[in-house]
């Protein structure tokens, strides 16, 4: 018998939750990723929570008990129990009636093994109930302890239901996976157009998580072995995440992974937000235009610099061990003079100058004082050759 580790289900909220689903004879069992990562002996990021109830008897349960019912994806049978401020999904053990690879049609039931028939991975389809042993009606118990990532039946109907799985399964392979499931690696790359039909949205969310794995490597080579690589980011090179991952003097950030990945940027369209985008095409500006580490820590956010660094190191320029006080020098030590500083000079040659007096600042490793800095400044614009 296979029990989740105690401290999980000591939650006071949680206790309140599971004792009000359960408080008339419906069942309440924890599903998904708190019972994998759980015995993983990972973070635990949220609680699911699966049940025999209906909506509407999930709902009227938890008003009996004094709890706030948030009917948050009513029509899929979800709905949010807020107890002591944490919010806690419960969802109606379903079935699927009709899929079309994107959006299921589906009838709620009573049998925790069709709702778990459902479910994308065998990890993902363990349950737990409340004392914590664990129920594992697809063999995923065996598959977590080999970190064997493997669908639920036939791979091939499970990516037919929603082609993000093809996405999700690489994902979800880069965090938790050492071995890859043949069938499931084969159906991959069979169904791997059926990417199109997906939102470029929910692409791009899965790839920002999948890069945020602490090694995305083995991944994205297998992602770029399928064909799907290069549907979900054309041109891509994986050789060139490996060279980063290898850099890295500690697991980073997805968004210089995909810098190094994409070098020229992110094709098709990954729904980044502005800030997002704008970040990346700075790591592709300091790259394309070779800046060193000074002039990526005078020009750019401390974090953008540090991810400039780490991408050089990957190209074979070392990291410096001084990188943190080189990068706080450039961003914490104001250029002492400024445009007026400069007068007459306006216009293109006052833009000329400041330039020139920038290069010298740089140059100096931001300790030239301000006289130096003017007369580099007016030096550049009488000889502007």
């Amino acid at each position: 018998m296979t029990q989740l580790p105690p401290q999980i289900l000591q939650d006071p909220a949680l206790r309140r939750v599971l004792d009000a689903l359960q408080a008339q004879g419906d069942g309440a069992w924890l599903v998904g990723g708190v019972v994998r990562n759980a015995l993983l002996g990972e973070p635990v990021d949220d609680i699911d929570i699966a049940t025999d109830a209906t909506p509407d008897r999930v709902q009227a349960l938890a008003r009996a008990a004094g709890l706030r019912a948030v009917p948050t994806g009513i029509d899929h049978g979800t709905v949010t129990l807020v107890a002591d401020g944490q919010g806690f999904e419960v969802t109606t053990f379903r079935r699927d009636i009709e899929t079309d690879g994107r959006h299921a049609t589906v009838a709620f039931s009573t049998d925790l093994a069709e709702d778990a028939a459902r479910r994308d991975f065998t990890m993902n389809a363990l349950y737990a109930d409340a004392s914590g042993q664990v129920i594992d009606p697809v063999g995923g118990l065996p598959d977590l302890a080999a970190r064997h990532l493997r669908f639920v039946g036939d791979p091939e109907a499970r990516i037919a239901e929603d082609y993000l799985r093809i996405l999700r399964f690489f994902r979800f392979f880069a965090r938790y996976g050492r071995q890859a499931d043949p069938a499931a690696v084969a159906a991959c790359a069979a169904h791997r157009d059926g990417l199109s039909r997906i939102a470029r949205e929910r692409i791009g969310a899965e790839t920002k998580k999948l890069l945020a794995a602490p090694d995305p490597g083995p991944a994205v080579a297998l992602m770029a072995q399928t064909g799907v690589l290069d549907l979900v980011l054309p041109g891509a090179d994986p050789a060139a995440l490996d060279a980063l991952l290898a850099a890295e003097p500690a697991p980073g950030g997805w968004l210089r992974r995909l810098a190094a990945l994409c070098p020229t940027g992110p094709a098709p369209d990954l729904r980044l937000s502005r800030a997002e985008a704008r970040a990346l095409s700075a790591l592709h500006q300091a790259r394309a235009r070779d800046w060193s580490l000074d002039e990526a820590a005078f020009r750019l956010s401390p974090e953008a610099a540090a991810d400039h660094a780490v991408l050089r190191a990957a190209q074979g320029h070392p990291l410096p061990p001084d990188l943190s006080a080189r990068i706080a020098a450039a961003t914490e030590i104001p250029m002492p003079i400024a445009a007026a500083d400069l007068a007459p000079l306006e216009g293109p040659a006052l833009g000329r100058a400041l330039k020139a007096a920038e290069a010298a600042w740089i140059a100096s490793g931001f300790t030239l004082p301000a006289p130096a800095l003017i007369d580099a400044a007016l030096l550049a614009e009488e000889d502007p050759t």
